[in-house]
């Protein structure tokens, strides 16, 4: 019996080697590369397929729809992502307009996903939050004139407006730019 208490007293051996910790996969992420996901999946659970259609509702359908409409939802058929109704919130008296222009709506949102994703449009009457104006972008310095001079001959306006905020952005910035914030 001794011996089998002194079995039991003496420790058991200590592994010879611990296996490392495995590395983590990836690499880190920012948190605005993760939001995009995040948002997804809210709003699949509400019955969006691309939350692009709340985000740019105002470029679908006009500000002046939009001002008064939001939509809330679009279900599809089970196992399907064609011939879906959209359900749309509408304030108050303005939904008997807004009946009268469905097919619009229903042509210019099928147009925004390329293909015929909704074919039914149901309205209820309800608050809509009025949009908020997008705010003017900060004010840069001006265009270098060498640059200027290449951008006199673009005809398009909206182009125009573009490349000069892009050669009043690289002006205002100075050296090469800091890769993972080495300031």
């Amino acid at each position: 019996m001794d011996d089998a208490m002194s079995k039991r007293a003496t420790p058991a051996p200590a592994k010879a080697s611990t296996p490392a910790e495995r590395p983590r996969g990836g690499r880190a992420r920012s948190v605005a590369e993760l939001l995009p996901d995040a948002g997804r999946a809210a709003f699949r659970r509400f019955g969006f397929v691309q939350s692009a259609v709340v985000s740019r509702w105002s470029e679908i359908v006009g500000p002046r729809y939009a001002g008064v409409s939001s939509p809330e939802s679009i279900k599809f058929p089970h196992g399907e992502r064609i011939g879906g109704t959209l359900n749309l919130v509408v304030r108050g008296a303005h939904a008997t307009m807004m009946q009268h222009i469905a097919p619009e709506i229903i042509e210019r949102v099928n147009r925004f996903f390329g293909y015929a994703a909704v074919a039914k449009v149901q309205f209820r009457q309800g608050d809509v939050p009025v949009p908020r104006p997008r705010a003017a972008p900060p004010s840069l310095k001006p265009v270098p004139v060498d640059l200027g001079a290449s951008l006199r001959t673009i005809a398009d306006p909206e182009l125009k407006a573009v490349l000069e905020a892009l050669a009043a952005g690289v002006a205002a910035t100075r050296g090469a730019p800091s890769v993972g914030g080495d300031e």
